[in-house]
């Protein structure tokens, strides 16, 4: 029977470059990730506010609006669309 041998030791410059580059890699992703993010509950807030409020800042049925629009979406899409959440998409369009 054969013995395995054991791999030899990665040169220490090569793990440093590798590690390096993953961070990197890992840090632009995150960037790019929250930068759709923000846009996304910019737009879904500009969306309320022009859409649903004719460009009001309040719909004529008030909070009635947020209140089913985040039971919609929560079925829909699960958590990260309640009541707050969408009522601080619109502050945040209307910033």
């Amino acid at each position: 029977m054969i013995g395995l041998l054991p791999a030899p030791a990665m040169p220490l410059t090569v793990t440093v470059t590798i590690t390096r580059d993953c961070l990197a890699v890992r840090d632009r992703a995150a960037r790019s990730v929250n930068t759709v993010m923000t846009a996304a509950c910019w737009l879904i807030g500009q969306y309320i506010v022009e859409f649903e409020q004719a460009g009001e800042g309040r719909a004529g049925y008030g909070a009635a609006l947020i209140k089913r629009l985040a039971t919609d979406l929560t079925q829909r899409y699960g958590c990260g669309f309640g009541t707050v959440h969408l009522s601080q998409m619109k502050r945040f369009y209307l910033t």
